[in-house]
């Protein structure tokens, strides 16, 4: 079985009790309240937008950041806007940091949203962190504040990355990654947004952060207990490796302690594989000797959230992926296994968040209050072909799992838990990586999703 870790199936489960006959809680790793979709492509609930090109970060505001063209455009500090003093709440220490900032444009979502999800894409060298931070403007004219969205960083010397609790302004909340409306039901919708990012680096020095990408999915999803049925594409399966989290049962207790805690950083590095990228051995370095799939250890400990206390921070598993040479990485929301279809006849494998009762998916053999796994095929029928983390062993992580059941349980918004209470499912969420240069046929299908 595999759920989230305790303090956040505690939060799940308090929301909900609270949220009464209104909002129901999210089951997935971030959301706490209402989520809503469609999987109308009609009608699309999901609006992707993100920042990429040396077009978009000219466009931006800056304060001591540059744009830096190239095969691949960046954001770069260019002079220190100033300096800041941050008290890391994890280790207690107070550091001086150098930083500038950039602020995108305004962005109308097509998608007036009740939840957005922030992820990027950056170089952190060893001295330098971001902050990522969002501000929306309601449909009734008034604005959030600036909400943190995550403080990142690929290492874990300088500061401990980590997402910030106890974010509201009384009608929208931050729970952990996601921005999330908190009545839904009032019609209230978050009709644009902005997004700034803040580098930092060690004073005196000339280091930089890099960030390639930011943006963010805007969502209304409504609520359902199934969704429409689709009709099987065409068959493919995809040469993703197979990792197990459960040989790592009791491993890396300061990393949430192996076993069903990691299916997240388990599922992102079966395909960070998958498209040929790979930890150095001095990476690895630090993994005790003897342990099995090193690399696993290695996801979770540079995906974990301090803060959360755990490894199942969705747009920390995109920015991991994103680490490795020439990868992109986002989180978003799909709206069929149509769609998903499209990304495997690409060849581009896709980790989903879900949500079920041990009954609820034949084969499975467990049940779970959110669970990450990764699709790297369709069968001729079209049932779904899985590496699922959840497995006694790696040999054993393949799955075959039937469509009608995996596409109610993966785009549901509500469902019931074994007690008969209502809760929730992410809606579609899911994590894409891809390389910095698909071939036609990937860019065809990302571009048609909003994802390039």
């Amino acid at each position: 079985m595999t759920r989230p870790t305790s303090r956040r199936t505690v939060l799940t489960a308090a929301l909900a009790a609270a949220a009464g006959a209104g909002a129901v809680a999210s089951a997935g790793p971030a959301s706490a309240a209402p989520s809503r979709t469609s999987s109308s492509p009609a009608a699309s609930p999901v609006d992707n937008h993100f920042w990429t090109t040396y077009t978009d970060w000219r466009c931006g505001t800056s304060a001591g950041a540059r744009a830096v063209a190239g095969r691949r455009p960046g954001l770069v500090i260019s002079a220190p806007a100033g300096s800041t003093d941050y008290t890391d709440p994890h280790t207690g220490t107070t550091s001086t940091w150098e930083y500038a900032t950039w602020t995108s444009p305004v962005h109308r979502s097509a998608v007036p949203a009740t939840e957005v999800i922030a992820s990027w894409n950056a170089r952190t060298p060893p001295g330098t962190w971001i902050q990522i931070e969002l501000r929306g403007h309601y449909s009734d004219g008034t604005d959030t504040p600036w909400y943190v969205m995550g403080r990142w960083a690929a290492g874990d010397n300088d500061i401990r990355r980590t997402s910030v609790d106890d974010q509201t302004d009384g009608r929208s909340t931050v729970w952990t990654d996601t921005f999330s409306l908190d009545d839904a039901a009032s019609g209230l919708r978050l009709v644009s947004y902005r997004l700034r990012l803040t580098l930092h680096r060690t004073p005196g020095t000339r280091l930089t952060p890099t960030v390639h990408r930011v943006g963010a999915m805007a969502s209304d999803v409504p609520d359902r207990f199934t969704v429409p049925a689709t009709a099987p594409g065409a068959a493919r399966e995809l040469p993703v490796p197979r990792y197990s989290q459960n040989v790592h049962v009791g491993e890396y207790p300061e990393y949430d302690n192996g076993g069903e805690a990691w299916c997240s950083p388990t599922s992102s590095q079966m395909i960070i594989e998958y498209w040929g990228r790979t930890p150095t051995p001095e990476d690895l370095a630090w993994v005790k000797p003897g342990l099995a799939d090193p690399q696993v250890c290695h996801a979770a400990r540079y995906t974990f959230d301090y803060q959360y206390e755990g490894c199942g921070n969705w747009p920390f598993n995109a920015a991991y992926a994103a680490t490795y040479r020439d990868m992109s990485a986002v989180v978003t929301r799909l709206g069929s296994l149509t769609d998903l279809e499209q990304l495997i006849a690409a060849g581009i494998p896709v980790i989903t968040s879900q949500s079920f009762l041990k009954g609820e998916l034949t084969g499975a053999g467990y049940g779970t209050s959110g669970h990450l796994m990764t699709v790297i095929g369709f069968t001729a029928d079209g049932d779904v072909i899985a590496n699922d983390p959840a497995s006694p062993s790696n040999d054993a992580v393949r799955r075959v799992y039937q469509r009608r059941e995996w596409e109610n349980i993966w785009l549901r918004t509500k469902r019931y838990d074994a007690n008969g209470q209502v809760r929730s499912g992410t809606g579609g969420v899911c994590y894409v990586y891809w390389p910095v240069s698909p071939t036609p046929a990937q860019h065809r299908v990302l571009r048609s999703l909003g994802l390039t």
